[in-house]
């Protein structure tokens, strides 16, 4: 069942009308990764009622944008049955080079051309991959690999390696626009930084793309059967240009995003960062072999993640573990709708 049948059929009753759990389940997946971290969010409040606190809950908000921006791409391109490891160069290409850019040659360009210009030129990369993933005819994991080398080489040989610890002034101050400012009971503030906004929106648009578009129903026919969407009369090359591109840009806001958030600009940043990003949309219900997968098991996955790295550090676990505790989070994800789907 595709994402877009399961979207549109919620029902969670079997055949006699009785309530099934199972159903509910299959239908939509999201559903355990819902459970996991609301059982997750509990026991660690109980443990430590500082994690309720406005502060962490910001943090969680804050800490998921960019890897939320970056999952919904990835999502996208699973839901067509492909899969992509260069969104993280993408990023870095994007915001690196703008960055020396408007410090170099256009520093009075406004804030919100520069994000229109870091999101189109991300575009612009994603449909490199597109291109190559529709000429060659080869899985888009072999494709994205080379991109990925490509883009990060391309950077590091022409552009530059130094770190920008001074960030162009319009930057630094998008990076401290609050959305949410007030102050707890110590006297400290918390701040919802205005780029929050920037993940609801992509999601909302990712939303109406796959449930109210031809171009979603295309992705999510080509998920299931590449071939068959074809003979049904979807355009192939259209629908792998939009996937990448889309996928692109997507990255492109993220990076110049990451980089206003930290201010500066590393041209080493986000290296290492895909597998916790395609962990979140495969925790989030999609498949790896492309035609299921919601938006908001997506967004799901990536506050699961993001919660389970927070959770680890506020309990004094080591960093070291969150891969360990992420992975065997996926092989059992991964175990659960395998055997749903053969009992179905």
């Amino acid at each position: 069942m595709s994402a877009l049948e399961s979207e549109k059929a919620p029902q969670s009753f079997s055949k006699s009308g009785s309530f099934s759990l199972g159903e509910l389940v299959r239908r939509r997946p999201e559903t355990i990764t819902f459970v996991i971290l609301i059982a997750i969010c509990v026991a660690v409040s109980i443990a430590n009622p500082a994690f309720l606190q406005p502060s962490t809950l910001i943090d969680i908000g804050r800490s998921s944008v960019v890897m939320g921006l970056f999952a919904l791409g990835v999502f996208v391109i699973l839901a067509a049955g492909g899969i992509d490891v260069s969104f993280t160069a993408i990023a870095a290409f994007t915001m690196y080079s703008m960055t020396v850019l408007v410090q170099t040659k256009l520093p009075g360009l406004p804030i919100a051309l520069i994000m229109i210009i870091a999101t189109v030129g991300g575009a612009l990369l994603g449909l490199i991959n597109g291109l190559l993933v529709h000429q060659l005819k080869v899985p888009s994991l072999i494709v994205t690999i080379g991109t990925q080398y490509l883009f990060r080489g391309f950077l590091l040989s022409f552009i530059g390696t130094v770190w920008i610890m001074s960030l162009p002034p319009q930057m630094g101050a998008f990076g401290r626009l609050p959305l949410l400012q007030f102050e707890t009971a110590n006297g400290a503030t918390v701040t919802l930084p205005f780029y929050f906004l920037a993940l609801p929106i992509a999601a909302l648009v990712t939303w109406w793309i796959l449930n109210r578009t031809l171009m979603g129903r295309a992705i999510f026919a080509v998920g299931g059967n590449a071939n068959i969407a074809s003979r049904l009369g979807y355009n192939l090359r259209t629908v792998h240009l939009f996937l990448f591109g889309y996928a692109g840009a997507l990255a492109g806001l993220a990076g110049i995003i990451h980089v206003c958030a930290n201010r500066q600009a590393n041209p080493f940043d986000l290296v290492g960062t895909e597998i916790n990003v395609i962990a979140a949309v495969v925790l989030g219900g999609a498949k790896i072999t492309g035609g299921t997968g919601t938006v908001l098991g997506t967004i799901l996955g990536v506050l699961l993640i993001v919660v389970i790295n927070s959770v680890l550090v506020l309990v004094g676990i080591p960093s070291t573990w969150q891969r360990l505790v992420v992975g065997v989070f996926i092989l059992l994800a991964a175990g659960f709708f395998v055997t749903r789907q053969r009992k179905r």
